[in-house]
């Protein structure tokens, strides 16, 4: 049942899996490369400064350029962060109200489509069926009513341009 689903999967793991082997096969001479550079120049530092000075060199640099790297991806992690929070709650609320709202407009139509095409003995016990489960059927109209559209998009855009991000607004001062 679900066999074309894995086979989709795996592939698409595996396109991922030899993409980044790619990759990683690209920078392992650069590697190697940096590696016999730093060789290098620690062999000059040994001629100029001595060995214990030339490895303390090497080691604070190699610590320094540690640090910065440590730096730079941090805030590179902070901005794709707080990028991808802003992008995130902006669009599950448009799907998941869109969503809800097509899926509680669908469904009934898609019901009674499938009900006044079958038989009048299957209709018979669809109701019959409702009629047994009406708890669970009236909780989840409840449910669908609770992700139905209140506010149309211009008035929620409107009632964050009036939010302050200090929290100095009308709003925060009813709270308070």
């Amino acid at each position: 049942m679900f066999q074309g689903l894995i086979n989709n999967a795996k592939s698409a793991v595996s396109g991922l899996v030899l993409k980044y082997v790619a990759r990683a096969s690209v920078a392992v001479p650069f590697f190697i490369a940096l590696g016999f550079a730093l060789a290098a120049i620690t062999v000059m530092l040994v001629d100029r400064f001595g060995h214990v000075t030339a490895y303390w060199a090497v080691a604070g640099g190699m610590a320094l350029v540690g640090a910065i790297a440590a730096v730079i991806v941090s805030a590179r992690e902070r901005e794709e962060e707080v990028a991808e929070q802003v992008a995130e709650k902006t669009d599950t609320e448009e799907v998941v109200g869109n969503a809800a709202a097509q899926a509680m407009v669908q469904t009934p139509i898609a019901l009674l489509g499938a009900l006044f095409t079958s038989s009048p003995a299957t209709a018979i016990s669809g109701v019959r069926l409702l009629a047994r489960n009406l708890p669970l059927v009236l909780l989840l109209v409840m449910i669908g009513s609770l992700f139905w559209p209140t506010q149309s998009e211009e008035d929620l855009q409107e009632t964050d341009q009036r939010l302050k991000p200090n929290g100095a607004d009308e709003m925060s001062t009813i709270r308070h």
